[in-house]
């Protein structure tokens, strides 16, 4: 197992972290618990979870898993989430989060779920930092963290505040582009960066001929998706949801064989990129200067999922709703300009799936 810096924090952790969002039988306590201690004696010690997975019982099956960590004396990180604003509301969130979880303290308490930066001056006004520095005061948590889906600008505007520790956020082969800008925060002010979907929500190991660009040989799918995570030294921890242990001793297995690229090979597969996504967004944002304010990257985002994800319509408007939480009418607002298709270097026609994002809707 490769370990690294959590930012500035001192705590050194594992690489390849594990995510709690996907157990497949989730109702089994004592097999996602033994899923815990495997992924554990392989090396892994940042476990992430959230309040909102099934319910609450990822948290309560985290609870089961760390006593048993404990027991055999193997080290763990505790990572969760609250979407709560309110100091009260955060306080019943956090002492029952404590109760499933069975831990004294959180180690990273992440404010969940930032998706504009609108929605987090909201939380700011209603003293959320305050809370999160009152609870470190306390021991309860240990560092203040963000959970955040924001692109391009926006999300190093986010981080370059100062007032987290670490960041969570989604960036894969399959998004890379979007988040990059992260990274110059990451740098600037020392954050851990902790990335999550790093195989694009399935689609990675779905379309391996849209990611060969990042296969190097011998390498299946998911190795090199992993792997071409593993070669970017900003980030502290990808995070994997286990559905199984085979999941979990097939990660092992790519931490395993891992030969990390030089900097100049990262950028040369990066590159290589686009041609592997024609007509696929690559999320540049190079189109995200409306005079409508439509959200543009957002809404091509979702319609890849129509394009990539059996499911089709079902899935753009899931990505809309959960993921993006914006309405599919907003795409309605486009008058046609044409300013988007014009910055648009991979030639999409962003106004006809506007229309055909708002028809569905």
């Amino acid at each position: 197992m490769i370990y690294r810096d959590y930012g500035k924090t001192g705590k050194k952790v594992s690489l390849l972290g594990f995510g709690g969002m996907r157990f497949q039988h989730i109702d089994d306590h004592d097999e996602c618990a033994r899923m815990m201690v495997r992924a554990a004696e392989g090396g892994v010690n940042y476990f992430d979870t959230a309040p909102d997975y099934f319910g609450v019982k990822s948290e309560t099956v985290f609870g089961k898993g760390f006593a048993e960590l404990r027991r055999r004396r193997l080290p763990y990180f505790a990572a969760t989430k609250t979407f709560k604003t309110k100091a009260a509301d955060i306080r019943r969130e956090i002492e029952a989060q404590l109760k499933r979880l069975d831990i004294g303290a959180i180690d990273f308490y992440h404010v969940w779920c930032i998706t504009s930066l609108d929605n987090w001056a909201s939380r700011k006004r209603d003293g959320i930092l305050d809370t999160f520095r009152k609870l470190k005061e306390e021991g309860l948590i240990k560092h203040i963290c963000v959970s955040s889906h924001l692109i391009g600008d926006e999300i190093e505007t986010l981080l370059m505040e100062g007032v987290f520790e670490g960041v969570l956020f989604g960036y894969s082969a399959y998004n890379f582009k979007t988040r990059e800008k992260a990274f110059n925060a990451v740098r600037a002010k020392r954050l851990g960066a902790v990335v999550m979907n790093p195989l694009g929500g399935g689609i990675i190991p779905q379309h391996p001929e849209l990611f060969a660009w990042t296969q190097r040989p011998g390498e299946n799918p998911v190795e090199a998706g992993l792997r071409f995570l593993w070669d970017h030294g900003d980030i502290s921890v990808t995070l994997v949801g286990f559905r199984s242990g085979e999941d979990i001793e097939c990660a092992l297995k790519a931490m395993e064989g891992y030969k990390p690229r030089t900097e100049a090979e990262l950028e040369d597969a990066k590159s290589r990129s686009t041609s592997s996504f024609e007509g696929i967004c690559t999320g540049c944002a190079y189109c995200d200067e409306c005079p409508q304010e439509i959200p543009i990257p957002q809404y091509m985002d979702a319609y890849n999922q129509k394009l990539l994800k059996k499911e089709g319509d079902a899935a753009m408007k899931e990505r809309l709703g959960m993921h993006w939480t914006i309405p599919a009418s907003g795409a309605g607002k486009c008058v046609a300009c044409g300013l988007c298709e014009g910055a648009c270097t991979q030639h999409i026609p962003i106004i006809e799936r506007l229309e055909y994002i708002a028809r569905a809707g």
